[in-house]
Parts: structure tokens; C-alpha cells; sequence
């Protein structure tokens, strides 16, 4: 008797210890499943509209002193915006760092507008900031671009020279950023007689959104450029160069591969590109310490077609199609690829296998120091160079 009952006993808690696992192994992949959710969200949502994130310290003779941060350490020139985005500021090199103070002083170089004083502000990694007109005194006429969600708003930049320009450019600003990411190129642009259009495209701040407002990461976007290849047609021009950071980079490229007006594009400028979806993703998931199996579950929601509702999209993303390393045999058009070795969201590494599966179509220039699209303000004058010599060989 004392045997059974020992024996049932062992058996109800061998039971209950297998359900306590199957409950615990449950909540753990009901963990995972959330956390990997959350994760693909945050990298398909727009980013909100920032707030003040610097704070001035002190303004000196020709300098301006800031709380140290990983950007207002960073090489090179950047912006300030002001009084929340009313006045604006424009900052150079780092002269002086106090570690211990936690404090940083750049050169100051130009105030566009408002008063530098101590207080908080907004850093601007464009460096310029407003319209054209405002930022670069060149002139400009604000137009809208036709596609399937409304007209999305464009700068048209026309050529300097007098009479149409038979050569346009596309400029197209990454995840996230606004269409003043890519005044850092127009001057280049300008000074080679490009006309620039550059464009907005779905769930920008102002222009039209998506049902869900989520991003695809360039395979329903780059339709929005493809309009605006259209319009530059319309408007006078025979060649057509695609100048695209990160996502817009991601775009330009589908553009270049899916669209019948590609047989207009002449060469494509890609600063920082993604190229590879999946080595951005499992890269951030290193960067915010998920576990590798997490991270490729966040993948395999918003890429397979049982799943990518719980990440807000509209449509399962194809990685395949995004991926241009795999693809690179498939390329068509002159590249020309500025990434920097140190970009902490964008990993340079399938940019360099990519220049080195094709190099009889892609000009790879990679660069030290600068963080993820800053490759113009760490070094402008090579920036422009490279982009010079590119675009003068098409």
C-alpha cells in the first residue's frame, strides 16, 4: 500500500512538473514572440517627431559649448536647431573636450536664424536645415509628384545653367529622415548642371500615409520615387541619376531593378545603403542585446505571410528581393557606394561585398569616423569629390 500510493504520488508530480515546464517553455516563447514583435515594429514605424535632445552649455567667441553625447562628440559639422526648430545654428569641428565636466565645445560657424543661447536644442545631422533657398540661396519651386496614396510634396531644384537640363537627379532621404538629409548634395550637384527633384515619399510627415503608417523598407516605397522619375521625364529629362541614403538607397536600387523607367537611369549615388535587410536586423538586435533566435523571429514577421500582421505591416516584406548582395549578379546600372566603416545602424560589410562581386559596375569608397550618413560631414570636399568624378564617367 505505502509503495503505491508512493508510486501515484511520484507519478501527479512528475505530471505536475511536466505541465509547470510546458506552462514555463509557453511563457517563454509567448516572451520571445512579444519581444520580437516589439522589435520589428520599432524598425517599420516612423520615427516620431523629435524632441529636444541637446542642451547648450555656454556661447563663447566663435564657439558654443554642449553636453557631451555620442553625437555632439562625433567629427566633423553639424546643425543646431533652436527655440524648437524656430532658429538654427550650424557647428564645426570639436576644439575642446572636458571628460570630467562632461562637456564638449565646437567651432561655431554660422547662425541662420534665432539666438544661440544656453539652453535646450536639437541637434541637426544635416547640417543644413529649411528649403534650397534657405539653407543654400539657391532657388527652388515647391511641386507635388502623382502616386497611388495622393500627391507627395518635392523640391525642384532647377539646373544653374539657363535653358532645360537634360540630366536630373532623384534624391531620396533615408528611414526616418526628412528631405533636408540630402541638401548636403545639391551644390555638387549644381555645380555638374543637374537639375534636382527631391522628394517625399509615404508616411514622411507630410505627405500621405499608409492604412497601417508602416514602412516596407523600400519594396512598396521606391514606387513613390518611381513617380518622380516619371515627373522628371515629363519635365525634360534624358538621363536620370538616383541619389539615395539608407532606405532611400534600399528604394533607389528597386527603382533601378523593377521599374520600366530605369531604362532612363544612367547611375545610381548610394550613401550608406541598406542593402541587406537581414545584416541591418541582426545587427540592431546585437546593438540592443536580443538574442539571435529573437531577432530572426522579428525578421520572419514582417517576412513571411502567416505572421506579418503582429508587426503592423500591410504586406509580408520580401528580404529576397531587398537583399542586393545575394542579387549582385542581377545589377545593370553603375553604383556608386559611400559607406563609413564606423556607421553603428547600417553595417559597411555588405557594401564592400558587394563592390567586390561587381566590380565592373560599382565604385566603392569606404571612409573612417563617421557615424551612420555622416560621410559628407566628416569629410565634404571627399564627399563631393567622389561623387564628381562618378557621375563625370556616365
Amino acid at each position: 500500500m505505502t509503495g503505491g500510493i508512493t508510486a501515484r504520488s511520484a507519478r501527479r508530480a512528475a505530471v505536475r512538473g511536466a505541465a509547470a515546464g510546458a506552462i514555463a517553455a509557453g511563457a517563454l516563447g509567448l516572451a520571445a514572440t512579444s519581444v520580437a514583435a516589439y522589435f520589428a515594429r520599432r524598425l517599420v514605424t516612423p520615427t516620431p517627431e523629435r524632441v529636444d535632445d541637446t542642451v547648450i552649455l555656454a556661447v563663447g567667441e566663435g564657439t558654443v559649448t554642449l553636453r557631451d553625447t555620442e553625437d555632439t562628440v562625433a567629427p566633423g559639422r553639424y546643425g543646431l536647431w533652436l527655440d524648437g526648430g524656430a532658429g538654427h545654428a550650424r557647428v564645426g569641428p570639436v576644439v575642446d573636450q572636458d571628460l570630467r565636466a562632461r562637456t564638449v565645445t565646437r567651432s561655431l560657424l554660422g547662425l541662420d536664424r534665432g539666438e544661440l543661447r544656453p539652453g535646450p536644442a536639437r541637434w541637426n545631422q544635416y547640417f543644413y536645415a529649411g528649403t534650397p533657398a534657405a539653407a543654400l540661396g539657391l532657388p527652388y519651386q515647391d511641386i507635388e509628384i502623382g502616386s497611388e496614396l495622393g500627391p507627395m510634396p518635392a523640391w525642384l531644384v532647377p539646373a544653374a545653367a539657363a535653358g532645360a537640363s537634360r540630366r536630373w537627379a532623384v534624391l531620396v532621404h533615408g528611414r526616418g529622415a526628412t528631405r533636408e538629409e540630402c541638401l548636403r548634395a545639391l551644390p555638387v550637384l549644381q555645380r555638374l548642371g543637374f537639375t534636382s527633384l527631391v522628394v517625399a515619399y509615404r508616411n514622411d510627415r507630410d505627405a500621405p500615409a499608409t492604412p497601417r503608417g508602416r514602412y516596407h523598407l523600400g519594396d512598396r516605397e521606391w514606387s513613390d520615387v518611381e513617380a518622380a522619375v516619371h515627373r522628371a521625364v515629363e519635365g525634360g529629362a534624358e538621363e536620370v541619376v538616383l541619389v539615395g541614403w539608407s532606405m532611400g538607397a534600399a528604394m533607389a536600387l528597386q527603382v533601378a531593378s523593377r521599374s520600366p523607367a530605369a531604362s532612363v537611369v544612367r547611375g545610381l549615388v548610394l550613401d550608406a545603403p541598406v542593402l541587406d535587410w537581414r545584416a541591418v536586423m541582426a545587427h540592431l538586435a546585437r546593438v540592443v542585446r536580443l538574442p539571435p533566435p529573437v531577432g530572426r523571429l522579428g525578421e520572419a514577421m514582417l517576412g513571411h505571410s502567416w505572421a506579418w500582421r503582429l508587426a503592423g505591416v500591410e504586406a509580408p516584406v520580401d528580404f529576397d528581393r531587398l537583399d542586393w548582395v545575394a542579387r549582385a549578379e542581377q545589377l545593370q546600372i553603375p553604383l556608386l557606394v559611400l559607406h563609413s566603416e564606423d556607421d553603428e545602424l547600417v553595417p559597411c560589410e555588405p557594401s564592400r561585398r558587394l563592390a567586390a562581386a561587381r566590380p565592373d559596375l560599382v565604385t566603392f569608397v569606404p571612409s573612417r569616423g563617421a557615424r551612420h550618413t555622416k560621410e559628407w560631414n566628416v569629410d565634404p570636399e571627399g564627399w563631393e569629390a567622389a561623387v564628381a568624378r562618378f557621375l563625370l564617367t556616365l
